[in-house]
């Protein structure tokens, strides 16, 4: 046998073998086949992904020049704080430079949910922008 070879292959589908195979990237005890969209699993990239998508459907649903006021920025405001608690689970008690990118990354996400809040709340603080 070569030993340039992987050690793990992909298992063929064979007859009698059930859907999904027993891939090397899928959990066994889980159905999700992307890895990252586990809920029971630590993630950057699903937290930073749920708080950068928010803010980019805030400045939409905010129609941001203008800011009107609509209830519908409460949804990117929910799915920002909880992309920011999945961030904070990625924090490990002792100090590496990974703990200093993830606190980067919550710093980032503070910001984002901050500039979301805004967007949400301004329209509607009329007491802010009233002339005398």
């Amino acid at each position: 046998m070569n030993k340039l070879l992987p050690t793990w292959r992909v298992p063929q589908r064979r007859q009698g073998m059930d859907f999904p195979a027993k891939l090397p990237w899928v959990h066994p005890k889980s159905s999700v086949i992307i890895g990252y969209l586990n809920p029971r699993t630590r993630s950057l990239v699903r937290g930073n992904l749920l708080v950068l998508l928010s803010l980019m459907a805030a400045f939409f649903l905010s129609d941001f020049p203008r800011d009107r006021p609509t209830l519908w920025l409460a949804l990117p405001s929910v799915l920002a704080i909880v992309g920011t608690v999945d961030t904070v689970r990625c924090m490990q008690p002792k100090w590496s430079f990974y703990h200093g990118g993830v606190l980067l990354c919550v710093y980032m996400d503070l910001m984002a949910v901050s500039m979301i809040l805004f967007f949400f709340l301004y329209p509607y603080m009329s007491w802010l922008i009233s002339s005398r």
